[in-house]
């Protein structure tokens, strides 16, 4: 009779164990900066106070392509995390190769299909089931600026066109600052290109060119003036932007030594971990030309195959990231909007709100398209072909012309 109740508490406590063990995630994602991190510490303390450990494991590098790299080797070892950040077609890639969990279940219980916008739920599913769980809308067609240095240069009020913006920059430089605070890497690269398409093309001619990959369009009038604006850009960036970070550009706008910076609203987050406020030290807006148009991305996190013993815990993670509390809290913090169409705006500074109604009418509108720059237009083949010719041109070694032919023949690829 002894020997059996030791064994009866042996074997409890080792189910014990176990159970320990289940509770606990591991999250392979690449927000490593100040603001990112600050906004992901938010879905931490949620876990946490359900008794779920947080595994975390970071990849540096804006844009994810080392954490695919990372999570490839995972894959390959049979060793998955429990959840992935990720983006747009990478999505859809991982849900071909057949590793990724089904959420229909808990989507269905909690309403997923009648709160995310359809634009998010194209990627968010593979197959007709939920395999990720999306954070935030992120929009990459705006600009930063200092408000103290614009007010040096006498810039005195927010560029509406083009020229005005190219006006403000040559101000900017003049009175002794950097005017586009930028990085050399080429998803940043890109991004400038996304809004730059958007301001002198239009949603139209963006949608042409990146979605539907209209010959017409890539090798037009139109995308030889795109080069041409990028190449006008290129001369208001410093010496040293080859290989910079995108929160050390920011940086350098939040500091002063910076007017502007093109940058996705992720931007916004650098700025308030900074204690900086929207309207009095810094602001933000449409890429000039751009105005009522809203490329977006969205951040989203892939739920993969896990053992029995590990699926609650990544239930309540993916739980968490839908709440309507942590989609505000969260990107209140990150700078994006909510995934969320039924999230108040309350919480949110002027910046925030701006988004939140900026998409609201773009996707009324039908003026909300997938940023090419962030996998959300094209798969990754073509978007990282797309890359190199955008940043062989705008390093010089490719002129305007090249650049048009050059991207129209990566398209056929």
């Amino acid at each position: 009779m002894k020997k059996h109740l030791i064994a009866i508490a042996v074997a409890a406590g080792v189910s014990l164990s176990a159970s320990a063990q289940q509770q606990s995630v591991e999250v392979l994602h690449w927000w490593t900066s100040g603001g990112e991190a600050a906004a992901l510490n938010v879905l931490k303390t949620t876990l946490e106070k359900q008794g779920v450990k947080w595994n975390d494991m970071p990849v540096a590098g804006g844009g994810g392509e080392a954490a695919m790299t990372a999570l490839r080797a995972r894959v390959t070892a049979g060793d998955p995390p429990t959840a992935v950040q990720m983006l747009g077609y990478d999505i859809q890639d991982w849900g071909k190769q057949g590793v990724v969990a089904d959420l229909n279940s808990l989507a269905s219980r909690e309403g997923w299909d009648k709160v995310v916008p359809g634009a998010l739920q194209r990627f968010s599913k593979y197959d007709g089931k939920w395999i990720a769980a999306p954070v935030n809308v992120h929009s990459t067609n705006w600009v930063w600026a200092n408000k103290a240095v614009l007010a040096k240069a006498g810039v005195a009020s927010e560029p509406k066109s083009w020229d005005e913006f190219i006006d403000a920059l040559g101000k900017v430089q003049k009175a002794g600052f950097v005017g586009l605070a930028h990085g050399g890497q080429p998803w940043q690269d890109a991004t400038l290109f996304d809004g730059v398409v958007l301001s002198t093309g239009g949603v139209d001619f963006y949608r042409k060119a990146f979605i539907d990959l209209d010959q017409g369009a890539l090798s037009s009038p139109t995308m030889l003036k795109v080069f041409q604006r990028m190449h006008q850009l290129r001369g208001f960036v410093d010496k040293d932007f080859s290989g910079r970070d995108w929160n050390l550009a920011s940086g350098m706008v939040i500091s002063g030594k910076a007017g502007f910076q093109m940058m996705g609203d992720w931007a916004k987050g650098e700025f308030l971990k900074a204690k900086q406020v929207p309207g009095k030290d810094f602001v933000c807006f449409r890429t000039p030309g751009s105005q009522g148009m809203v490329s977006f991305n969205s951040d989203q996190f892939v739920m993969f195959k896990v053992g029995a013993d590990k699926v609650s815990a990544q239930e309540k993670l993916a739980s968490d990231i839908m709440a309507p509390a942590f989609q505000s809290a969260f990107n209140v913090v990150k700078g994006s909007v909510p995934a969320r169409t039924d999230v108040s705006d309350k919480d949110f500074d002027d910046c925030g709100k701006k988004g939140m109604k900026d998409l609201a009418e773009a996707n009324q509108k039908n003026t909300l398209v997938g940023s090419m720059a962030h996998g959300h237009a094209v798969p990754a083949s073509l978007k990282n072909a797309f890359y190199d010719v955008i940043t062989r041109h705008f390093n010089g070694e490719l002129d305007d012309q090249k650049a048009v032919t050059a991207l129209a023949a990566a398209a056929k690829g």
